[in-house]
């Protein structure tokens, strides 16, 4: 029972340490079940094309005015002397506007405490972390947290769970619906899933007054985030397949990528590499991603993800379940195999991890990773002509 006291104790000793460093800027937080990341990345676009000073935080990477980092931590909004530490130099820095993504896992441990925001906006809401928080009421209550706080929030109304949030949010309450997105916008990113997080940050911005046509300049200089719809390629190796990498972990994230990627191609023609995500957690979506693969996919390679402290194999085989699957325990290995067994018109699918940094193993153990690059290497062991 200690526990949430010690959270407690940490967030307020890190904020007085760093003498609330909040209060000085406008914080929005960011959250929901997936399309975070994304969202912040056009918030950091649409406001900076307005000429403000901007700082953001999410799973990928800590950003003040022009200076970033990658986040390396596998955390995605990290302990609270950490997230002061940001808030203080981004203050210090002249930022007007931060941008920080919020996990529900976050908020478990206090991590949002003495945290000043004044906007929170809900990308979507979907099951996630369900054994973690006892449950899916549970796990969006946890979510509501920053909305009962939050002046002005910002609301997804074609999520089901609108009422909720809506009912709990105190103050200014703006909710945005698909058919609210302006024509004469190209969102680059594929999927219109990514144009909803775009229109997540088209909302708060034109609330606060930012131009339509800064909003449409900071929307359009958005090419891609990495690791999310990204296709990598090796230019001196002219290959007559496409891959991707999509950091997509949960069953309605990789169906949509699936989804968006067949409309593209003649049927199976997807070549797919899956993992779990998480290993100790959401056992109940490993046979979910297996259906939903084979569903989709013309050939599937079950492979290693994050299994920390549980036995790979066995998050492998509740993957696989009853389908005809290759099962590699090395990922390096199964994505040379997809690689090696891809067609003409082919797209080799790598998901789970996207821009990550690390293979997360047993006792707290790193091994560095990224996909992209293991793509490439494997692309140019394959390919590459002989030299002459």
């Amino acid at each position: 029972m200690l526990e949430p006291y010690y959270h407690f104790f940490l967030a307020f000793l890190s904020a007085v340490f760093y003498l609330f460093p909040s209060c000085e800027m406008k914080v929005v937080g960011v959250t929901g079940t997936s399309g975070k990341t994304t969202t912040i990345e056009f918030l950091h676009a649409i406001f900076q094309s307005a000429g403000y000073k901007t700082a953001s935080l999410s799973s990928l990477r800590f950003k003040i005015l022009d200076k970033e980092e990658p986040n390396m931590l596998k955390m995605t909004l990290p302990g609270r002397f950490r997230v002061q530490k940001f808030l203080k130099d981004a203050k210090n820095k002249g930022a007007e506007y931060v941008f920080l993504e919020v996990t529900s896992e976050g908020i478990k441990q206090f991590r949002h405490k003495f945290i000043n925001f004044y906007a929170a906006i809900l990308t979507n809401l979907s099951e996630e972390h369900i054994e973690s928080h006892g449950g899916f009421v549970n796990y969006r209550a946890a979510k509501g947290e920053i909305f009962k706080k939050a002046p002005l929030v910002i609301l997804n109304g074609d999520d089901p769970n609108l009422e909720y949030f809506y009912e709990i949010s105190p103050k200014e309450k703006i909710v945005f619906v698909s058919s609210d997105f302006p024509e004469d916008i190209d969102v680059k990113i594929p999927g219109s899933f990514n144009k909803m997080n775009a229109l997540s940050a088209l909302t708060f911005a034109k609330r606060e007054g930012v131009s339509p046509e800064d909003i449409r300049k900071g929307i359009e200089a958005v090419k891609g985030v990495s690791g999310r719809m990204e296709f990598v390629s090796l230019p001196e190796v002219p290959v007559n397949f496409k891959v991707l990498v999509d950091y997509a972990f949960l069953p309605q994230t990789l169906e949509k990528v699936y989804e968006i990627l067949s409309g593209t191609v003649s049927a199976k023609k997807l070549v797919c590499v899956i993992g779990a995500a998480g290993g100790g957690r959401d056992r109940w979506k490993r046979p979910l991603l297996g259906n939903i693969a084979a569903k989709y996919c013309r050939k599937v390679f079950v492979t290693n993800e994050d299994p920390y402290d549980e036995d790979p194999m066995e998050i492998i085989d509740q993957i696989a379940g009853p389908h005809n699957f290759q099962k590699i325990l090395d990922r390096r290995k199964a994505i040379r195999q997809a690689l090696k067994s891809a067609e003409d018109g082919d797209v080799v699918v790598v998901t789970g991890k996207g821009a990550e940094p690390w293979i997360m193993g047993p006792n707290g153990s790193r091994t560095p990773w990224d996909d992209r690059a293991v793509i490439k290497e494997e692309l140019g062991n394959l390919f590459s002509l002989p030299e002459s």
